[in-house]
């Protein structure tokens, strides 16, 4: 008697389970197509906000940055920029006064260029005596990877994803 009971159960769970997956399937593909778009619109906007996941410094391993609220601020006026440094200074700073990779100012240079599946974000911000240029590259999907050089620091590379300023 419980024999039939317990088949029963397994195969019901088993019907469920599959018009799950069908479902996940059907969803997964409709998602990348919306991101795409939104992706499109927010770097045609030329007011967006990259939110870096993990920091890649040069000789050194990543470092998780998911949480704690390192983001670049693109606008044509001015860009404002909060991220760590982690990496190899050539000018000596006093105790305390390295601002790893912070600084605001209005980007000399601001260009954006949309070629097949990825779009290139290139600026050029002058901040007190330091310059800094910053190169975005964005997929489609939203991911992208930013590049920060300054000429009294090693480059540095960030992964994370651009988005909609909030307003």
């Amino acid at each position: 008697m419980k024999t039939p009971h317990i088949l029963f159960t397994v195969l019901f769970c088993f019907i469920l389970g599959g018009v799950q997956a069908q479902d996940k399937t059907a969803k997964a593909q409709l998602a990348p197509k919306i991101k795409e778009s939104e992706t499109a619109t927010i770097l045609n906007s030329k007011k967006f906000e990259f939110i870096a996941n993990t920091m890649l410094p040069m000789g050194q391993p990543s470092k998780n940055l998911v949480g704690s609220n390192y983001s670049v601020v693109f606008t044509p006026d001015e860009i404002i920029s909060n991220m760590p440094f982690y990496g190899r200074s050539y000018s000596a700073f006093a105790m305390g006064k390295d601002k790893g990779m912070r600084f605001k100012g209005a980007p000399e240079e601001f260009t954006i260029e949309m070629q097949g599946n990825t779009s290139t974000v290139t600026a050029r911000v002058q901040d007190d005596s330091e310059i800094y240029t910053l190169l975005l590259t964005v997929k489609k999907s939203g991911y992208a990877t930013l590049t920060i050089k300054n000429r009294n620091k090693e480059a540095i590379n960030y992964h994370g994803e651009v988005v909609q300023i909030a307003e």
